[in-house]
């Protein structure tokens, strides 16, 4: 059985991938950071060279929301990009033949809005409320690129999935993305009975979003013929939603019946973050899960481990 690493295996995204019933087809290794400091160059080395994976999913890394963000930009510039160069500097070591890197719709210009193709990566100014985390993961993206310019015989990959949600998602309101956080506000509203719900912005702001085991479906579909797919890969539905959107069909699903109030001086990121998926529909691939089956999963997870 063909040995695979994966790096962030108690985050949402690694542990929907070990739910997922395709990784059954896979030796699993997901070290914790206790086991595998990823930064820690010399013992990341020494583990890929012990171990010898045949093929790797980088899921780690500091990930938060705005607020977490906007806090603290140096952390999520500094952590990302050490973690990102340290494995992929192992991997190199290793001669690990297959490399999945997953980056960010974070790296793409905040000024385009949608059908954000991957050749638009670094031709126009970052969003400035998470630049540090999305400068973080082009160096990674193009380090994983140059790699397999320089040795054809690797099968080196980014995916660059728009914005997740799903079991295993962080709901902790000061580092969680819109729609937990959006989940966690109205469920909280209705049990206190508020009866008025406040919305960052004017509502309008779009954003896409992606069922995590989606996402975990298209990382094994990928992992099976890393060849068959573009060294650069956009990864969503292709549709988007306004935040007012996203916070009725979540009351929707609650049972939440209040009103909504907006604070148009709150920050709300980029208007719009719509990627192109040409080339996944090129691929053969599209997720599966309606937004409201997958909010409605995410809320009973929810109810079940975090209310």
């Amino acid at each position: 059985m063909t040995r695979l690493l994966l790096t962030g295996g108690t985050g949402m995204v690694g542990r929907n991938l070990l739910a997922h019933p395709g990784i059954a087809a896979w030796q699993v290794m997901a070290p914790s950071r206790a086991e595998l400091d990823l930064c820690d160059a010399a013992a990341t080395r020494d583990w890929l060279l012990r171990h010898r994976p045949q093929a790797v999913v980088h899921a780690a890394g500091r990930v938060g929301g705005i607020q977490a963000n906007i806090a603290e930009p140096v952390r999520f510039l500094e952590e990302n990009a050490r973690i990102g160069l340290n494995l992929t500097a192992a991997c190199r070591a290793a001669r690990v033949p297959v490399l999945l890197n997953l980056s960010s719709s974070c790296v793409y210009p905040r000024d385009l809005g949608r059908d954000l193709a991957e050749e638009q990566v670094l031709t126009g100014t970052l969003e400035p409320t998470n630049e540090g985390y999305a400068l973080a993961k082009i160096m990674v993206m193009r380090l994983v690129e140059y790699a397999g310019r320089e040795e054809p015989g690797l099968s080196w990959r980014t995916l660059i999935p728009c914005n997740l949600y799903g079991p295993h998602d962080s709901f902790d309101p000061a580092r969680s993305h819109l729609l937990p956080a959006i989940i966690d506000k109205l469920h909280r509203a209705k049990i206190a009975g508020a009866d008025e719900v406040e919305i960052w912005g004017d509502g309008t702001a779009r954003r896409e979003f992606m069922y995590a085991p989606d996402l975990a479906d298209a990382i094994l579909r990928a992992l099976a013929d890393p060849g068959a797919m573009p060294p650069v890969m956009n990864v969503g539905p292709g549709e988007d939603h306004s935040i007012d959107d996203y916070y009725r069909i979540a009351a929707e699903v609650i049972g939440w019946r209040g009103r909504f109030r907006h604070d148009p001086t709150r920050p709300v990121g980029m208007r719009q973050k719509l990627l192109s998926v040409a080339r996944q529909a090129a691929w053969g691939w599209a997720p599966a899960t309606p937004l409201c089956q997958g909010i409605a999963a995410t809320y009973q997870h929810y109810l079940e481990h975090h209310a």
